[in-house]
């Protein structure tokens, strides 16, 4: 579920994309770059939707009606995004009895009657499949709700759709382009048509930066929420490990597997978060949650919020672009005149020491997981194991690896037991170098609240042949730890968006919601895409 940079760990962990996937790479260049027609619901808040429906100038199905066209007109046809995978068949039916509980009177709160998508590694009992973006899982029918997605429903939020993604969370191969799956083709970046959506959530990326939606959820294992929002001027959460469920998710690797948001703004992405938390009996990492979560993630929107706030720079996790540079630095002056005391530089412990044994750590949870995800389908699962799996990617070479192979399925599946020594020794490793003697040493040394540091790159060209081009980002040392880290729309490069980063402690997600929304609001620099062919270099 990521990129690039260390070639041994994010590589592997953001990858595919082909099928139609190479035809919509071919006809970038002669797209359209015109913008669709004006459309009403564009950049809509969910508090602004939600005024409307208590206004009844909307109702749940007129704004299902809207989104749906919006994905006819966008996303299956004119600049074709290809962002969506599958669309909830019952959506229209479900708008309908949202609307007759608010007509009682029955209002679920801030969510009722809301469209959003999901990442197609969620499960849903419903008429949906949870394929991964693999054909090997097609016709797949979870036989419960991912916890999540219980969460979402009981709060009134309506399933739109599940969005299209690296295919297995960009867990296939260490050549693989982002955006693609065997399932669902490619997905294209809707600020540039021919540039990067990142990954691996992909689609959940695209579809909210271009209002196929009112917000979206993403996975990560490292950096596949945090890295697609850079790529589209959003709001991502990447929660501290076990503040959401993955119990209904197909996995990479339990030590770093989490849901989270993605959403135009920092109140939209703190609504949803707070609608998915909570403590799951399916999901043991949950279990702090009931004391150190929070059911209202809103509570701590603060526009004045880095008052006082001690910020460190960790320097270490710049230089990977002068121009990335350039931008952030002017956003580090912006939030020291929001009143935040800047520690600059500081030096995060063992940045890059940890690439390998993460990588290590993702090969064997990877393949132990995901045959217990397996597992819990039950005899009508289309496979049954990671190695059916890999059999039936040779078998569906020309739908599945005609662009890139599955070098990375085949190494977590050579890998043994989660008992042997090796595995736990570099879990330990990680966890250390990360937390104790890395995040948490970093705070206490300078007495920090939280870090900031550049997302990622602007989104570079996809590129079927050579695969994704990676150059560098903060994602890492978040991920690994399993500490809670926050991008924001940073402003645009050659129109191309970026993000700043903020991440600290476990548990820290209160800090780094009013954090974020008071740079957010001290600076505003979300803009929607335009749809351009290619990126204006002037």
């Amino acid at each position: 579920m990521k990129r690039k940079a260390d070639s041994s760990r994010r590589n592997f962990l953001r990858q595919t994309a082909q099928t139609g996937a190479a035809v919509l790479v071919s006809s970038a260049a002669q797209a359209v770059s015109a913008a669709p027609q004006t459309f009403e619901l564009e950049e809509a808040s969910i508090a602004q939707l939600q005024d409307g429906l208590q206004s009844g100038r909307h109702t749940a199905r007129t704004l299902t009606e809207r989104y749906l066209a919006r994905i006819a007109a966008i996303d299956k046809a004119g600049p074709t995004l290809n962002s969506v995978i599958e669309l909830n068949p019952d959506a229209l039916a479900i708008a309908a009895k949202l609307d007759e509980e608010r007509r009682a009177g029955q209002l679920r709160g801030p969510l009722h009657g809301i469209p959003i998508l999901i990442k197609d590694n969620i499960d849903t009992a419903d008429k949906m499949q949870t394929t991964a973006g693999s054909l090997a899982l097609a016709g797949s029918i979870a036989p419960r709700d991912a916890f999540i997605v219980e969460r979402l429903r009981a709060a009134g939020a309506l399933i739109l759709g599940k969005t299209n993604l690296s295919e297995w969370a960009n867990f296939r191969s260490s050549k693989s382009t982002s955006g693609w799956s065997g399932r669902g083709g490619l997905t294209r970046n809707p600020y540039a048509l021919d540039r990067n959506t990142s990954g691996s959530s992909s689609g959940s990326g695209a579809a909210a930066a271009a209002s196929l939606c009112a917000a979206a959820v993403g996975t990560e294992t490292d950096g596949s929420v945090v890295s697609p929002s850079n790529m589209h001027s959003l709001v991502g959460i990447k929660p501290t490990l076990g503040l959401l469920s993955r119990s209904g998710i197909i996995p990479i690797a339990h030590s770093q597997d989490t849901a989270g948001p993605m959403a135009r703004t920092v109140a939209d992405a703190a609504i949803l978060l707070g609608a998915m938390a909570g403590v799951d009996r399916r999901d043991p990492s949950t279990a702090p949650a009931g004391k150190k979560g929070y059911r209202d993630y809103t509570v701590f929107l603060d526009a004045q919020g880095l008052k006082g706030a001690r910020i460190g720079v960790p320097r270490n996790l710049f230089g990977f672009s002068d121009k990335v540079d350039r931008q952030i630095n002017e956003c580090l002056t912006a939030i020291k005149q929001a009143g935040a005391i800047l520690i600059d530089p500081v030096e995060l412990p063992n940045n890059g020491k940890y690439g390998d044994s993460e990588f290590e750590v993702l090969l064997y949870e990877f393949k132990a997981d995901l045959n217990k995800y397996l597992a819990g389908l039950g005899p009508q699962a289309p496979v049954k194991s990671l190695k059916d799996i890999i059999v039936f990617n040779e078998k569906n070479r020309d739908r599945e690896l005609q662009h890139f192979g599955q070098d990375t399925l085949i190494k977590a599946d050579a890998k043994g037991p989660l008992t042997e020594l090796k595995y736990r020794r570099a879990l330990a490793r990680n966890q250390l170098l990360t937390r104790a003697q890395g995040i948490d040493a970093v705070l206490l040394k300078h007495k920090l609240d939280a870090l900031v540091a550049p997302t990622d790159s602007p989104a570079w060209p996809t590129d079927l042949l050579n695969g994704d081009h990676f150059t560098g980002g903060c994602s890492t040392p978040p991920a690994v730890s399993g500490y809670p880290h926050i991008t924001v729309p940073a402003g645009f490069i050659h129109g191309l968006p970026i993000g700043i980063s903020f991440f600290g402690a476990a548990w820290s997600e209160p800090k780094l919601i009013k954090y974020a929304y008071a740079f957010e609001q001290a600076t505003k620099f979300r803009r929607p895409p335009r749809f351009l062919a290619t990126v204006e270099m002037n």
